[in-house]
């Protein structure tokens, strides 16, 4: 893997808090991501990596703190600007979210939707152009082949390509992925983080990813962050980077430990 970010700020989030009542979800996470980059998210579970996503493209508005992405400032969007923004933030999910009983094709023209100005009803309903855009989209995933079949019908490994090919007809700037692997086999898991980092590299795309599983981070990212209890522990190149370095992200702390440490300090 070889590839350097270029030198536009896609992502700008400084001293980012989010609270929901009194659980603290992200504490003062500043983060800068770059064109072409592809940057993977790690910690356990309620570390807050899905909330700093949903941040990102205001589904969580923050507590405090500032966000902007692709120049827009999510933190004080309008409805309208948000709607704006997310056509411009693509989106693939743990679970695909496909609808089972359309064809490949119709899933993955239903990303280009907010192109149009009317909803559509089956894939010959959509502009020429559009559905040529989507069989192009689906053969970059493998799946070209497959563009009549009902989604339902697929594997779990190839549903998520099918979602990855939705989301590139959106023709995103930025791509967000929660934890696209996390159902997947190994090898279905690396086949679809190798998509991502070719679809990073070659399309020029913007890619911030969930991980739980380390030897993939390690293995595509351009620079890993680690979250901790809210607040960001880690923030490196992937190269060089070793499972070691990575793994005491993953060190639980005990709250009432920390609270005496930090008396004894005092």
């Amino acid at each position: 893997m070889s590839a350097v970010a270029g030198d536009d700020l896609v992502v700008l989030a400084s001293n980012v808090t989010k609270r929901f009542g009194n659980t603290l979800a992200l504490d003062d996470v500043s983060l800068e991501v770059y064109r072409s980059e592809m940057v993977v998210l790690l910690g356990l579970s309620g570390s807050g990596k899905s909330t700093l996503l949903r941040c990102l493209n205001g589904l969580h508005p923050v507590s405090s703190g500032t966000v902007e992405v692709g120049g827009t400032r999510v933190d004080q969007a309008s409805s309208t600007e948000l709607r704006a923004l997310r056509r411009n933030v693509g989106f693939v999910f743990q679970h695909f979210n496909l609808v089972g009983r359309l064809s490949c094709l119709e899933n993955v023209l239903i990303g280009g939707l907010g192109r149009l100005k009317l909803p559509r009803y089956g894939a010959l309903t959509y502009p020429k152009r559009m559905r040529a855009e989507a069989i192009k989209h689906l053969d970059r995933v493998g799946l070209a082949d497959f563009a009549e079949r009902r989604a339902d019908t697929l594997s779990g490994g190839q549903q998520q390509r099918v979602a990855i090919a939705r989301t590139l007809m959106q023709q995103p700037g930025l791509l967000l992925a929660d934890e696209p692997v996390a159902s997947l086999d190994p090898e279905n898991a690396g086949v679809v983080m190798d998509l991502l980092f070719r679809v990073c590299i070659e399309e020029k795309l913007t890619v911030v990813c969930t991980l739980h599983q380390v030897d993939l981070a390690l293995g595509w990212a351009h620079r890993l962050i680690g979250l901790r209890n809210g607040q960001k522990v880690l923030d490196r190149p992937a190269v060089g980077l070793t499972r070691d370095d990575v793994m005491g992200i993953y060190q639980r702390v005990d709250p009432a430990a920390a609270e005496s440490a930090s008396r004894t300090t005092l």
